[in-house]
Parts: C-alpha cells; sequence; structure tokens
C-alpha cells in the first residue's frame, strides 16, 4: 500500500498548476493522480463566455457520450397506467405517478433522471420547488417531457445527459469514471466539447470557450488547452 501511495504522490508532483495539458495528457494524468478507493466520476468543467442572465446566452443541451457516463443512472418514470409496461421494459427504475408524487412531496428524491409525460404535467409541474433546485424537473427540450417513455428511458440508461450553463458561465458534467481508459474519456470529452460549440449563442461575444478543466472526486484540476479537445 506504501507503494501506491508514494506513486500518487509522484503523480501528483506532475501536476503543474500553471500549464494547459492536451487533452490525451490530461485524460492520462487524472487516472494516475486520483487517490480514492472507489472508482470515481471523471469530471469536466467549462466556462464560457456568456451571460447566463440574460435568455439569448442561455447554453443548455443534451449529450449521449460514447461510453456512457460508467454509472448507473437511476430512472423514475412518471406516467398515466397505460405506460407503466413501456417503462418497466426500457429499464426504469421506478414507475408510477400518484404514489411517487407523494413520496417526492415528503422529501424523497432518490432518483437521478426523472421522465414523464405531457399529460401529467400539471401534477408533476406542482413539484417544482422540491425537483427544480436539485435539477430533477422534467423538461420538454432535453427529451423527459414525451410521449415515447421507451425511448427516453433507454437513451438517459445508454449514456445521455443533460447539462446548462450554471449562473457563473460555467457547465460541469461527468464524462466517465476513473476506470475507464484514456481513448474513452477523450471520446466522451470530444463529444460533449462538440454539443458545447454547437450550440454557442449568437449572442455571445468574443471568446466562447474560456477555459476546460478535468478533475476526478478528490483530484486536483487539470487545465486543458482548448486547441486539443477539437474533434
Amino acid at each position: 500500500m506504501t507503494k501506491l501511495t508514494k506513486n500518487k504522490k509522484l503523480a501528483l508532483e506532475k501536476i503543474d498548476a500553471s500549464k494547459l495539458y492536451s487533452l490525451e495528457e490530461a485524460a492520462k494524468l487524472v487516472k494516475e493522480v486520483t487517490t480514492t478507493k472507489f472508482d470515481a466520476s471523471v469530471d469536466i468543467d467549462v466556462r464560457l463566455g456568456v451571460d447566463p442572465r440574460k435568455a439569448n446566452q442561455m447554453v443548455r443541451g443534451v449529450v449521449t457520450l460514447p461510453h456512457g457516463t460508467g454509472k448507473e443512472t437511476r430512472v423514475l418514470v412518471l406516467c398515466t397506467p397505460d405506460k407503466d409496461e413501456e417503462a418497466k421494459a426500457a429499464g426504469a427504475d421506478y414507475v408510477g405517478l400518484d404514489e411517487y408524487i407523494e413520496k417526492i412531496k415528503g422529501g424523497w428524491t432518490d432518483v437521478d433522471v426523472i421522465i414523464t409525460m405531457p399529460s401529467v404535467m400539471a401534477k408533476v409541474g406542482a413539484l417544482g420547488r422540491i425537483l427544480g433546485p436539485r435539477g430533477l424537473m422534467p423538461n420538454p427540450k432535453s427529451g423527459t417531457v414525451t410521449m415515447d417513455i421507451a425511448k427516453a428511458v433507454q437513451e438517459v440508461k445508454a449514456g445521455k445527459i443533460d447539462f446548462k450553463v450554471d449562473r457563473y458561465g460555467i457547465v460541469h458534467t461527468s464524462v466517465g469514471k476513473v476506470s475507464f481508459s484514456e481513448d474513452k474519456i477523450v471520446d466522451n470529452v470530444k463529444e460533449f466539447m462538440n454539443t458545447i460549440m454547437k450550440l454557442k449563442p449568437s449572442a455571445a461575444k468574443g471568446t466562447y470557450v474560456k477555459s476546460i478543466g478535468l478533475s476526478s472526486t478528490m483530484s486536483p484540476g487539470l487545465r486543458i488547452e482548448p486547441k486539443s479537445v477539437d474533434a
């Protein structure tokens, strides 16, 4: 165990806070410097040159990572009884309506994604104060309010993620696990950044991608040279 700690220490010494790493270098290093015993998530932080307070500069989208996120996504489907079997067959972890609405009102939010259908949005909308702050509110733009429940569940389970810029102009999300190969981390980051680039608001002036950081749970952040991410 001492040897591992020594290796990690050496790896940490390799990180130069003032350096801009290529995506490939960062993907390699983030695996080396992670000191957790569990399979940590690899996270990306992208600082954008936008003003999120202005509606025409909001950056929000969905992306399906080629290699998934590596984590089990717990999905709750709030639907009418005729859709129950479809949701269960597609792999939803929880399926129902009124009983889950009551559970959520009682403070239960032990899921990662909630998918629903337009006809029950009035009921689901009443949960906004609980679901909104946790980023769980279903939204037609992210594909989580839909009549095609099965497709939505399958996409989320396959690694589709919903993201949006926060009030500081930063988009933060997970792009894999430390156990992923460097190539898989690189592929996922490129797909994510490709999506971010396509969403550039026409109202955003100046530099769009100001900085990109890659880190894992408990590891220092590695700054990435934005040009190295071009797919």
